[in-house]
């Protein structure tokens, strides 16, 4: 395969799930703003919302406060911001295109409808019924796009490499979503369980739907240590850090035996994935979850660049 199509696959994939990871964030925190004072606390959660993207120096650039308005235009529609909702489906159209005969029909008539549905939202007049119209467009949009890859696509390494872009892009998203509300992870005052702390932990959970998952595991009411613990080392949350690198890990090893041979992208891999599967959550959380999730965001971004050098160019 040529490098220039293994790359276009990989980042197709990436965009497609930053959509869906963006969408999930901007409905947390628009559930969270809708809370009575008592329980929304003294946070603003669309500046959290803008923080959880890693896009706060230039939302800060082009805007002067963080509310609905503001972020929902930011995230959802800006042009000027290359990872925003429009700017995602947008890209991810134009890569498929230019891989048109590596993909099923399926998977390009997913991405064009959701590209040409897209054209129907703005964000103007965005009332809170129609934005909630509009994540669940995109979050829709992202699980025919995914399930139509997954259904349809020959197994080879034109798959390994639009999985990889999946498995990346998700396992930063959720690293990402849980260094924005580290504090609340964090806070020895939250084993007090106040209301403000549960609607906290349960957009977390809900931001990435693993609100029922939760319960099911832990049988137990929402803590923030467990919260930790499922979305980073618990391998049966597909959303998990963990689980992610699971994936990424048997992707590599799949293309090394396609290609013949290993290199720096799977030692960096398992590398991670095995501090992952050498930690505990308590000594996570005692040594801090914030340097814990800011030494993974710098590695996962390490391995993306370990992936892009070994195969895509």
């Amino acid at each position: 395969m040529l490098s220039r199509t293994a790359e276009t696959l990989y980042w197709l994939a990436r965009y497609v799930e930053r959509a869906e990871n963006t969408a999930r964030i901007i409905d947390a925190a628009a559930r969270l703003s809708a809370m009575p004072a008592g329980y929304s606390g003294d946070h603003n959660e669309w500046a959290t919302a803008v923080a959880a993207t890693g896009m706060s120096d230039l939302f800060n650039r082009l805007h002067g406060e963080a509310n609905q308005q503001t972020v929902v235009e930011f995230l959802g529609f800006s042009t000027e911001n290359p990872s925003s909702i429009r700017s995602c489906l947008e890209v991810a159209r134009a890569n498929a295109r230019a891989v048109r005969t590596a993909l099923t029909i399926e998977m390009w008539e997913a991405i064009n409808g959701a590209w040409l549905e897209m054209k129907r939202f703005s964000s103007d007049s965005m009332t809170r019924t129609k934005l909630s119209e509009f994540l669940s467009f995109v979050k829709e949009a992202n699980l025919r796009f995914d399930g139509s890859a997954y259904r349809t696509m020959l197994r080879d390494d034109a798959f390994d490499f639009f999985q990889l872009g999946v498995f990346i892009e998700r396992a930063d998203a959720s690293a990402r979503i849980l260094f924005a509300k580290h504090d609340f992870l964090e806070d020895d005052s939250a084993s007090r369980g106040t209301g403000h702390d549960y609607f906290q932990w349960t957009a977390i959970l809900r931001s990435v739907s693993a609100q029922t998952s939760y319960h099911w595991v832990y049988r137990d009411s929402v803590k923030p240590e467990l919260v930790a613990d499922l979305l980073i080392l618990n391998r049966r949350m597909p959303r998990s850090i963990a689980s992610c690198y699971e994936n990424v890990t048997r992707r590599l090893d799949l293309l090394a035996r396609a290609y013949g041979r290993q290199g720096p992208s799977q030692r960096l891999a398992y590398d991670i994935y095995d501090r992952l599967n050498d930690s505990e959550i308590r000594t996570v959380m005692r040594s801090g979850l914030r340097s814990f999730l800011t030494e993974f965001i710098e590695d996962n971004n390490k391995l993306g660049e370990a992936i892009t050098e070994q195969y895509l160019v």
